[in-house]
């Protein structure tokens, strides 16, 4: 009895070793592992979970594996908020995001502006993702969710009708296992491409004037020719608009350096009237050297005035004056 109980734990025990992936997760400092290169070939007991469960962080011994799936082409912060949401769900979890293969996306979506093995990249740098599985299947089988050992798989709740379907997720939220999303409004691949196609001539006039051919950019001769003359006539108003500011620039320098001088001018002509004022003004300082009497003599003007009576004047002035 006691050997049936060590042997069970003991197999126990090299079951979670073989679940554990060799290729061990390093979060911000290496790009998330591709599925198929991570060796892991689980068969460990994977107990069936509800959502209550996994939000109180059950099971203690291993993550609650999300899956989460899509095109994810031109990544941006729509899809990554979605991750985080996604990785966020439980106190524990490993997220999985699977990412649909061109052929297959072609086949159901459209084309794409990044092929798969770019938009695979692109997953594996996401800091919210620990595992990529390429090449995903567009709808989730149970074998697939076996393979995986996927617990649960967020999404946005909006039915998304595919493939003959209403709703490919229908069967994933009958079985419980689907756990919803918010999208992000604002942002979408769509919005994006729509964003470029509506400015088509503004971003080919762009890399033109960055070295593409218009081989590259499948543009015509003529249209060549036009986004050319355009950039040339654009490089002149910024020439123009460049002097322009110059020219203001200028203007106001020399303002400021007119205002200057015209304050100083007034300064020093207020400082030279003052100064002239006290030197030559009725109580300048002068006339009081010129006029005043030395101590103990009588001034010249009083000396003349006392050679003539009042009234009277020398015979030569009077015959200068006749």
């Amino acid at each position: 009895m006691k050997m049936v109980g060590s042997q069970k734990h003991r197999a126990e025990e090299e079951a979670q070793e073989t679940c554990a992936p060799r290729f061990q997760r390093k979060t911000l400092t290496a790009p998330a592992p591709f599925a198929d290169e991570t060796s892991c070939q689980c068969r460990a007991p994977h107990e069936k979970l509800t959502i209550a469960q996994a939000r109180l962080g059950t099971p203690v011994d291993r993550p609650v594996r999300v899956y989460a799936d899509g095109i994810f082409d031109l990544f941006h912060s729509g899809h990554a908020r979605a991750l985080m949401q996604a990785k966020t769900l439980f106190p524990n979890s490993y997220l999985l995001v699977g990412v649909c293969s061109d052929d297959l996306t072609h086949k159901f979506k459209g084309f794409t502006v990044m092929n798969e093995t770019e938009r695979y990249e692109a997953l594996r740098h996401c800091r919210y993702v620990d595992e990529v599985i390429r090449d995903a299947p567009w709808t989730l089988t149970p074998e697939f969710l076996e393979k995986h050992k996927i617990d649960f798989v967020a999404h946005d709740d909006i039915p998304y009708s595919s493939a003959g379907s209403d709703d490919v997720y229908k069967h994933i939220k009958e079985a419980g296992m689907f756990v919803p999303t918010q999208r992000t409004e604002g942002i979408s691949t769509s919005d994006i491409i729509t964003r470029i196609v509506r400015d088509y001539d503004v971003y080919a006039r762009r890399n033109l004037q960055r070295g593409y051919t218009a081989k590259e950019l499948n543009v015509s001769f003529i249209n060549e020719k036009k986004y050319r003359f355009q950039n040339q006539v654009d490089k002149m108003k910024e020439k123009v608009k460049n002097v322009e500011e110059k020219s203001k620039e200028f203007v106001n320098k020399v303002e400021e350096k007119s205002h200057d001088l015209i304050q100083k001018w007034e300064e020093k002509s207020r400082e030279f009237i003052g100064n002239f004022l006290e030197l030559f003004g009725p109580d300048g300082a002068l006339l009081s050297i010129t006029y005043e009497p030395t101590p103990g003599t009588t001034s010249n003007t009083e000396s003349s005035c006392s050679l003539f009576p009042r009234g009277e004047m020398s015979r030569s002035d009077s015959e200068y004056s006749a």
